[in-house]
């Protein structure tokens, strides 16, 4: 099976060929990000580079960053940035996994609450940490919070 470094290589290669200059130069802004981190890593003492898991981790905050952005941009009139954006958003989608309906995600938040045995509001950490564990990219962490400290409150 492809690891997703090399999915987006491969992604990055076929857009360098069909010469789609819009694609190409979002994949490019993928491939500095992981390279960046790999680096940070290696000064770590990580010679590995990173996993598919912080991959997943760095995909989610540049998707994160753009929608904030595209948000910015509308509410100051400027759609062909805040288009832009989104087009950027939409490539780095790709290669997120598939996100988690709302009763996946309640689901998986009942089962983290439960596997981490978590009784009261001091166990939330723990509770986060096995879903960013299971489902990076798949939630959005900022909504999952309130969700978990209603269920521990």
């Amino acid at each position: 099976m492809m690891t997703l470094r090399d999915r987006i290589a491969a992604a990055l290669k076929l857009a360098m060929k069909t010469k789609d200059a819009a694609r190409l130069s979002t994949l490019r802004l993928i491939t500095a990000a992981i390279k960046d981190r790999d680096i940070a890593a290696r000064g770590e003492g990580n010679d590995a580079g990173v996993s598919d898991a912080e991959i997943l981790g760095i995909l989610g905050r540049m998707v994160r960053q753009r929608q904030e952005s595209a948000l910015a941009y509308e509410e100051g009139g400027r759609l062909d940035l805040a288009e832009k954006e989104r087009a950027e958003t939409a490539v780095i989608e790709e290669f997120l996994p598939r996100p988690l309906s709302e009763a996946e995600v309640e689901a998986a938040v009942a089962a983290a609450i439960a596997e981490a045995g978590a009784t009261s509001i001091r166990d939330m950490g723990r509770v986060m940490a096995a879903l960013k564990a299971r489902h990076m990219g798949q939630m959005d962490f900022g909504a999952i919070g309130p969700m978990v400290k209603a269920r521990l409150g």
